[in-house]
């Protein structure tokens, strides 16, 4: 069973830091780009940062100068490290992974369980 586990999220005052992991596990052949989503309460899922397997990164524009994203391909692991929280970063905070599982078959999207992060004011 390929799946993603997410890790780190809790309670933090504004202007503090998390750092949320994921880890992909399974029969995986390779991964695409991996990233990380967020859902506040009433709103849209959003892009908070991705990052391709050559180590390219995109981030929301949110986020800019506050969160890094970073991958370690050996161990199928994405990290977000989330710096000067503010309220308004409240919300879900999903992984996504781009894997396939054998070199015959296509990629497909693979999504965390989802965790929460909550900045008090």
């Amino acid at each position: 069973q390929v799946q993603l586990v997410e890790s780190g999220g809790g309670l933090v005052q504004a202007g503090g830091s998390l750092r949320l992991s994921c880890a992909a596990s399974g029969s995986i052949f390779s991964i695409d780009a991996m990233g990380w989503y967020r859902q506040a309460p009433g709103k849209q899922r959003e892009l908070v940062a991705r990052i391709t397997s050559d180590g390219s990164t995109n981030n929301g524009d949110s986020v800019t100068g506050r969160f890094t994203i970073s991958r370690d391909n050996t161990k199928n692991t994405v990290l977000l490290q989330m710096n000067s929280l503010k309220p308004e970063d409240t919300a879900v905070y999903y992984c996504n992974a781009r894997v396939r599982t054998s070199i015959v078959t296509v990629y497909y999207d693979l999504w965390g369980q989802g965790t929460q992060v909550t900045v008090s004011s």
